[in-house]
């Protein structure tokens, strides 16, 4: 009996001791659980905070430090030696065509626009950060893009950063720079937003009536002698070159997307020319068909308003009105996006179109021909 009583009393002391190992445990671990999250919380509101100042610092600094760094990069171009005409007097900056470039790699590659510096194998004069007046030649030049890449015999230049024009939306901040009347205010910077994107703008003149699209809308001003001068975002890359403004109305100018010619600029680096493959057509987007054609009414693809005699879609039977839905299977929405194909693609081969001709879909097979 004695024996039992101890065994029973041993018992007791064992789960008495195990509920306060138990007790003290819960304890310490629920003081321990509460540091940590206090240390956690303490530490992840110092870290946002210093992560939002940092954020805010950069922004205010950087947007000065990017537009310092591209302005570097900045050319004047003019079709004339500059020999100190003065925009001040007998219209200077108009008498020397003079308008705006920018540097894309090391070795003097320029891009522009094709009004400002003339077609391929013209000759034009640019100027440099630092003042020195080189001459150029034109390497491609495309009056329909109205985009331009000239070649100056100079290295170690510095040039400028190409973003990405397909990955832009409105609202956000951009700024434009460039020559807007003259060499005295030259590197002219002006900033705004972007108003609106895949714009397509009619261009008549006493010639010819023409369509330039997907142009980024901006209301950052554009002068003339702005042409062929960067739109930069706030990273201070380039998502387009400024090209033309609404004389009749406030702040809106246009931008052509860089993506619309960087595949160009990469291939001219790489070989030192480029040879531009061409279906042998002129088509619109859909939002110039009212100017064109008030009776149709399309959702996606391009719109052909002309097919060039015995050129290579005229051969393969394209015709005026069918409308370029695909190309080798890529589904075509807009002008930009089958002139970036087109871009990649060789003279000599050829691409298959799926075309709508009057309500039909058919597919006809196009050797390229050169441009």
């Amino acid at each position: 009996m004695k024996r039992y009583k101890r065994k029973e009393k041993n018992y007791i002391k064992k789960i008495i001791f195990i509920i306060f190992i138990i007790i003290t445990i819960s304890i310490l671990l629920n003081i321990y659980m509460n540091i940590e999250v206090k240390n956690y919380s303490n530490a992840t509101e110092i870290k946002l905070e210093n992560q939002e100042k940092e954020e805010k610092n950069e922004e205010e600094v950087s947007i000065e430090d990017k537009i310092e760094e591209v302005s570097k990069c900045i050319v004047g171009i003019s079709k004339l030696q500059n020999k100190g005409i003065s925009a001040y007097f007998q219209e200077g900056a108009k008498e020397m065509e003079l308008g705006t470039g920018i540097l894309v790699s090391e070795d003097g590659y320029i891009l522009t626009n094709q009004h400002i510096s003339g077609n391929k194998y013209s000759k034009c004069y640019i100027t440099l950060y630092d003042g020195r007046e080189l001459k150029a030649n034109v390497i491609w030049a495309d009056s329909d893009m109205d985009l331009a890449v000239i070649k100056t015999e100079m290295k170690g230049l510095e040039y400028a950063n190409l973003g990405d024009s397909n990955n832009i939306r409105v609202g956000e901040s951009v700024y434009a720079i460039g020559n807007p009347v003259g060499f005295e205010f030259q590197r002219t910077v002006t900033s705004g937003i972007i108003s609106g994107l895949n714009r397509t703008v009619k261009i008549e003149n006493e010639k010819e009536k023409t369509y330039m699209e997907g142009l980024i809308q901006t209301d950052a001003p554009i002068n003339s002698g702005n042409s062929g001068g960067p739109l930069i975002n706030k990273k201070g890359e380039v998502i387009g070159i400024n090209s033309i403004k609404i004389d009749s109305a406030e702040g809106i100018g246009f931008a052509i997307p860089i993506n619309m010619v960087k595949t160009i600029i990469n291939l001219i680096i790489e070989k030192g020319d480029f040879e531009q493959a061409n279906l042998g057509i002129l088509a619109y987007d859909k939002e110039a068909i009212p100017y064109t054609d008030i009776t149709l009414n399309i959702n996606d693809g391009v719109y052909v308003v002309e097919v060039m005699y015995d050129g290579p879609a005229y051969n393969a039977g394209v015709k005026e009105k069918d409308v370029i839905t695909h190309i080798d299977g890529k589904e075509i929405k807009k002008i930009n996006d089958l002139r970036e194909y087109m871009y990649t693609k060789n003279i000599g081969e050829s691409v298959n179109l799926q075309i709508m001709r009057k309500n039909k879909t058919i597919n006809i097979e196009v050797k390229l021909g050169k441009k």
